[in-house]
């Protein structure tokens, strides 16, 4: 037992007070007996013996009353078990990912969640509050209420570590209490978080684990006067019912469709006209519904300037590859080429030259800074150090000497973007083209296609703007068949493509991707993106007749979008959310197994006040001492 003041134990020699006037009361007196008294010498004795009885009882309640309203004053208790955390500071960490949004039992789970903190939170807890994009620092229920009331699903996925690196760097003089909100949908490995102590776990459950997702949207075909929608969706779980499926374009019905989930991947298609789509893809389904919209833009149909330098006998193929219909194409030696057409293309290929005049590099240099597509292919006459210290403004390419030996080119990276969207299925056997020498180059990034013993034949320098594509070894008529393989119109189509306009845009919010738009503004002009509930103005760099826009995380909401120049109509766009959250079957719990779980946060809060509150057992004695007066008063009323 400790005491809160002991130095109030010190008044227990106060006890001495009412035995000193016990003794005082009980000074023998001389008795002198009269004659006429003596027969009550035997009522006296009786009387004086019940006396001494009731002074006694007295004394004895006396001493115990003072003790226990001494000791009372000095407020006794028994340490509670975790009494040294008591002190601790207590942060929430809320999971609001799209995931949250599956249904438990008593309704969404995050809806729940905010719903057992605003009804379980003690009013005078202090408290550090984070979701996955806001933090509320050393705060109270009443002051979060409205927030929490107000909170929106993120499009951030739940990224634990990142938060918990929040909570470490967040000074304080106290420990740390963490009670972690989360239903653990793609929860990664977090045993080696550093944390001071193991924080508390509430992992909601969904009961409804199937969901439908719409994936992707892309141009199947392109047919004369129409395309061709391709729609790919995911069903996660078992025993679909059959899914509706719509097309919009601005919020106008076009198609409508059931499918019946029999795989766990579906494909449809939609035949649209070839003309500006500014609309949506919508499927109705019982799970959750943030993927249930993917939103998309198709621009208005616009040429691709493309040129390439080089001999003109050697670029025949590139005309038949670059046709009127969809490309400003042109041909020119390096002597007759003005260096002024060069900012207004889209795509440069640079077809075999013996070696890059200083001024052309200067020139390209700013082309592919400012977005532009550069093709190198080389020659067997190119001058290694020239066109290695070219390359060296680019990348860590690097060319080495000339092998004169026939090798074949075998393997295609299905996953480069280069190549998406070109092969329904992965291709292994094909008429492999060859080339009869080759360059060696060393290169970081991954190949686009590959020789038989691996080496890169064509590699492209990743550049968050501009697409870069080098190959390993000429291709002109005598040096390679690859200008008959099937392989050269997809690749050069989809080079010249890169970064253009001409296919769905559905941007996804998060991914940082640069957005090229071709607007010539003047120097204090600013772009703005619309949509119908909200705007921003995203970062910005104007290159030439170009504008290079960087979203971050704008915009928070998925919608269709467009740009204006102050009131002016520039073109317009769409974003969409991540597809992380869509599998509710990734629920990592094991990852858990080692940290404290409760099943509510009032559940936490009991446990916390139990462990950590001290027995203040003071009233007790105040209780005794009220008694042991009581008792005094009945002695001195009823005892004789």
């Amino acid at each position: 037992m400790h005491f809160k003041h002991p130095e109030i134990l010190y008044f227990l020699f106060l006890l001495i007070v009412p035995i000193l006037v016990h003794l005082f009361q009980l000074r023998r007196f001389k008795t002198s007996y009269f004659t006429n008294v003596l027969f009550l010498k035997e009522l006296a004795i009786q009387t004086r013996k019940s006396s001494k009885i009731k002074k006694r009882l007295l004394l004895a309640t006396r001493i115990l009353l003072l003790t226990c309203a001494i000791i009372a004053f000095a407020q006794p208790f028994f340490e509670a078990k975790d009494s040294k955390n008591a002190s601790n500071e207590m942060y929430i960490i809320l999971d609001n990912s799209f995931s949250m949004q599956a249904k438990g039992k008593k309704g969404e789970l995050l809806k729940r969640a905010v719903q057992e903190l605003l009804e379980n939170t003690p009013e005078t807890a202090q408290f550090s509050l984070l979701t996955n994009t806001e933090n509320y620092w050393n705060t109270d229920i009443k002051s979060v209420k409205s927030s929490l009331q107000n909170l929106k699903y993120s499009a951030a996925p739940f990224e634990l570590s990142s938060i918990m690196a929040k909570v470490k760097a967040h000074k304080s003089a106290y420990n740390k209490d963490i009670v972690i909100i989360s239903d653990a949908v793609g929860l990664t490995d977090i045993k080696n978080i550093d944390t001071g102590k193991k924080p508390y776990f509430i992992i909601p459950e969904a009961e409804q684990k199937n969901n439908v997702s719409i994936d992707s949207v892309y141009i199947n075909q392109t047919l004369e006067n129409f395309y061709e929608i391709g729609v790919d969706l995911s069903g996660y779980g078992e025993d679909f019912k059959p899914i509706s499926t719509a097309l919009y374009n601005q919020n106008k019905l076009i198609a409508k469709t059931i499918i019946n989930f029999d795989t766990k991947k579906k494909k449809i298609s939609f035949t649209i006209p070839k003309e500006a789509f500014h609309g949506y893809v919508s499927i109705e389904d019982n799970g959750l519904t943030y993927d249930n919209k993917l939103f998309f833009s198709i621009s208005k149909n616009k040429k691709t300037n493309v040129i390439s330098i080089g001999e003109p006998e050697k670029s025949n193929f590139l005309s038949r590859i670059y046709t009127s219909a969809e490309f400003n194409y042109n041909n020119y030696s390096i002597s007759s080429l003005d260096y002024n057409s060069l900012e207004k293309q889209n795509t440069i290929i640079l077809n075999e030259l013996a070696e890059i005049p200083q001024a052309l590099q200067t020139t390209l240099k700013a082309f592919v800074s400012k977005g532009g597509n550069l093709v190198v292919i080389p020659s067997e006459k190119t001058s290694v150090s020239n066109l290695n210290s070219f390359l060296g403004n680019f990348g860590k390419v690097q060319f080495n000497n000339l092998k004169t030996e026939s090798k074949l080119i075998t393997k295609i990276n299905f996953d480069h973007p280069l190549f998406s969207g070109v092969f329904e299925n992965k291709i292994t056997n094909f008429q492999y083209p060859k080339t009869n020498s080759s360059f060696d180059i060393s290169s970081p990034y991954p190949a686009v296609l590959s020789y038989e013993d691996q080496s890169a034949f064509v590699t492209a320098v990743q550049n968050p703007t501009a697409g870069i594509t080098v190959f390993s070894a000429p291709i002109n008529a005598s040096n390679s068949n690859f200008q008959q393989s099937p392989l050269i119109v997809p690749l050069f189509y989809k080079i010249a493509q890169h970064n253009q306009k001409t296919g769905i845009n559905a941007l996804t919010i998060g991914s940082n991707q640069p957005y090229f738009v071709d607007v010539l503004l003047t120097k204090d002009a600013i772009l703005e993106v619309k949509g119908t509930e909200d705007s921003f103005i995203p970062i910005q760099q104007i290159l030439n007749n170009k504008v290079k826009l960087t979203f971050n995380d704008f915009p928070e909401t998925a919608g269709n979008y467009s740009i204006f120049d102050k009131k002016e109509w520039v073109e317009n766009l769409s974003f969409n959310y991540k597809r992380t959250e869509s599998d509710l079957s990734k629920v990592n719990t094991n990852v858990v197994s080692d940290f404290k779980t409760a099943d509510t946060i009032s559940t936490i809060f009991n446990t916390l006040q139990t462990e950590r509150t001290d027995s203040q057992i003071w009233k007790w004695f105040v209780i005794f001492a009220l008694l042991f007066l009581a008792l005094e008063m009945a002695i001195i009323k009823f005892v004789k």
